[in-house]
């Protein structure tokens, strides 16, 4: 997932961090004083000062950077020469580096080290840059001058990516309301404000519930649970005051190995209640109320420019196009997907049955029962495996994959050379293993915490851009794997291992960037995740499990036997991990085609998961009420599905790899994979750069032979 942190949604697109490159010198005091506001020093054309970011700093910085990127924009604005690509466009692609460098402290506070401090700056600061964001996108005179530079370029096409530019900004002017009348505008600008109000508090209270329902163990209370899994659970509730107990928090990393191995099914209950119950408790923290009011909103503010429903609006400058289209693809597996459970579900209760287990399967047995069918159906044991992928090693191997197929050399960077916001967190020198060129800096940041939110995602602090001299990049990765007591290695699931790798893909597309101006380092959403599910496949290569999966104690390699296994098991439980998404993404589309007059949100996630036929022992992978990629912000409203789009994507080019004289390490593809796959980032129209890469569209049986599904006949 691409981190909402990275960016200061404007136009709801994105203005992107732009250089920090040198600018005009200015004597206000705060400029000087406020480390956030300031240019980046230091090595790798200056980093940023995370080392010296305070909570009581961010409220000035945002509003003085909000100041002076307006005072740039009423300059282009008002500027009395004719409107050209130059003193517009490329004006405002430079506009606001200050309150870009800001965001980068901001994201970290926001996502990383969260504290009930920042929250009261962040749900103060929430519908301040709401206005902000409205003046510019709002701002008449500024759109007749892109309009103007619009319509000329129509006429007399700019270079390539000076055009892909201007229709891009023009676009995203026109779909936020740009051509609306002045009272039509003000009530856009009004709900833009309420709803940024409400995307905070969701968000807030969603890490609320994930702080405060810890489940708190007693030694006889371990059953089936690893030595490391208790240890490091034990290291949780000594550093929540709780010596002597074993702490299961309320986050994915936590919940899913405790559900996979616990014997004890009382407590596998409650663990998954307080998960799957998170936002959805009935007190000050429940968010179904604030769901409701965020689809009245959303429909309102897009039936101001005479939409439907939202859903019409977001798709109309996605891959898929319409709603329509994206149900299509969706239904279209979901039937494959249900049946599956049900096999998978009759094998978990005759397991049950054979174990003299009383019990009918229910959602929080699934995990339990499913692995105990993997290791009779496969004689794969999860954890025996998780022997063999120690974090250090998965490390490694991504940097030898990036080695492979873009030439890239990871060097780690001596420590304190450059500032990092918390002792967990490592850098790496990204260069040209060739040439030596320096193109970036990688951050990791591994370890699940308190304050910072739960999942895995990637962001950038810079990306590259040449428009105004060539700039690096700083990347990083952030996952919540849970920290080991000390000298324990760190092992983690299969399923765990493919997220990494897939977080690694999203640093690997800022990485290869090739593009000329901070606009055409946003994404279309269906899209951007293609790239990083297609790295996901390099973690199961010959050349990777060779190399760099090895026992933690002993260092030796992984067993051939156990490989094939592993091969032989790689469509286990595809029915649990597609319908869980499935579901997640079919209500994410439902809800906002839905009618949300008097909408009950728990009653509508019913029914129509009912109407849908989902299977009663498992649940959505996101329920509504902590939906967070869909109710935090709106980079994935109605682009849920984008996973599964992306990954009929993902299908078909890792057949491409398959079919080469090399296998996923030609050389051939390679080339085409960095050249039109991820170099471009949105500098080319998506579906334009996959027939590039593949010489036709991508066929959905790729998918379908993946997930070991019935394949549909034409």
């Amino acid at each position: 997932m691409i981190s909402k942190s990275i960016k200061i949604a404007v136009l709801g697109s994105v203005i992107l961090f732009t250089s920090c490159k040198e600018e005009p010198k200015t004597e206000d005091k705060l400029m000087t004083d406020n480390i956030l506001l300031q240019e980046w020093e230091g090595p790798y054309q200056g980093v940023p000062a995370f080392d010296k970011m305070n909570v009581a700093d961010i409220k000035e910085a945002v509003e003085k950077g909000m100041e002076l990127q307006l005072k740039e924009i009423d300059a282009i604005a008002n500027n009395e020469e004719a409107p050209t690509f130059e003193n517009t466009i490329v004006a405002m692609e430079s506009a606001g580096k200050p309150l870009n460098r800001v965001f980068a402290y901001y994201g970290i506070m926001s996502s990383n080290v969260s504290s009930p401090e920042f929250r009261e700056v962040q749900t103060e600061l929430a519908p301040k840059l709401s206005e902000f964001r409205s003046k510019i996108s709002q701002n008449e005179k500024l759109f007749q001058r892109i309009k103007a530079v619009y319509e000329a370029s129509q006429k007399k096409p700019l270079e390539p990516q000076a055009q892909r530019v201007v229709d891009l900004t023009y676009k995203q002017f026109e779909m936020n309301g740009a051509n609306l009348d002045a009272e039509k505008k003000k009530r856009y600008a009004e709900i833009n404000k309420e709803l940024s109000t409400l995307y905070t508090k969701f968000s807030n209270n969603v890490l609320h519930d994930e702080e405060n329902y810890v489940t708190y163990l007693t030694k006889d209370q371990l059953g089936g649970l690893s030595d490391g899994f208790i240890k490091s659970a034990a290291k949780i509730a000594t550093d929540k005051g709780q010596d002597g107990k074993y702490a299961i928090t309320n986050t994915r990393s936590s919940m899913d190995p405790f559900l996979t191995y616990s014997t004890n099914r009382e407590l596998r209950k409650q663990v998954w209640e307080n998960y799957y119950s998170r936002g959805d408790n009935g007190d000050e923290y429940d968010n179904n109320k604030l769901i409701a009011e965020i689809l009245k909103l959303r429909k309102e503010r897009v039936g101001l420019m005479g939409y439907d429903n939202y859903a019409e609006w977001r798709l109309q400058d996605r891959m898929a196009k319409t709603p329509e289209n994206a149900m299509e693809l969706m239904l279209k597996v979901w039937p494959a997907a249900t049946a599956r459970v049900k096999e998978e579900v009759a094998d978990m209760q005759a397991v049950a049955n054979e174990l003299g287990d009383n019990i009918t399967i229910e959602p929080w047995d699934y995990r339990y029962y499913a692995e105990k069918v993997r290791k009779k159906k496969y004689d794969l044991d999860s954890d025996e495996v998780k022997q063999y992928l120690q974090l250090d090693k998965l490390t490694e191997a991504m940097f030898f994959v990036a080695g492979e197929l873009f030439n890239y050399k990871f060097t780690p960077v001596e420590e304190g050379s450059v500032p990092v916001f918390h002792e967990d967190v490592k850098v790496w020198e990204v260069t040209d293993k060739d040439s030596g060129k320096h193109i970036g800096l990688w951050y990791l940041d591994p370890y699940a915490r308190e304050g910072k939110r739960s999942g895995a995602w990637a962001t950038t602090y810079r990306s590259s851009t040449t428009f105004e001299g060539e700039t690096n990049v700083l990347a990083s990765n952030n996952s919540n794997f849970v920290k080991p007591a000390p000298g324990e290695a760190v092992l983690v699931s299969w399923d765990d291992a493919t997220t990494f790798f897939h977080e690694f893909g999203h640093a690997l597309h800022f990485f290869a960037a090739d593009v000329k101006y901070p606009t055409l380092q946003g994404g279309v959403r269906d899209y951007t995740e293609f790239q990083s599910q297609l790295l996901e496949r390099w973690l199961s290569t010959d050349k990777v499990i060779n190399q760099f999966l090895v026992h933690h104690e002993t260092g030796k390699p992984i067993p051939a036997e156990l490989v094939e296994k592993i091969k032989k098991a790689s469509t286990f439980n595809q029915g649990f991990s597609t319908t869980e998404y499935l579901a997640s993404a079919l209500i994410d589309m439902k809800l906002h085609l839905a009618d949300p007059t008097n909408i009950d949100i728990d009653k509508f996630e019913r029914e129509t998961l009912d109407e849908l036929g989902m299977p009663k022992e498992l649940p959505m992978r996101h329920r509504t009420p902590h939906f967070g990629h869909v109710f935090s912000g709106e980079g994935y409203a109605t682009a849920y599905y984008g996973y599964m789009w992306a990954d009929v994507l993902t299908s078909d080019a890792s057949e491409a790899f398959r079919e080469a004289p090399s296998g996923f390490y030609d050389s051939e593809i390679a080339d085409k994979l960095v050249k039109y796959l991820f170099a471009p980032r949105n500098a080319m129209d998506p579906a334009e750069a996959y027939r590039k890469f593949r010489g036709r569209d991508a066929k959905i049986e790729a998918l379908m032979r993946d997930r070991g599904f019935p394949v549909p006949q034409e």
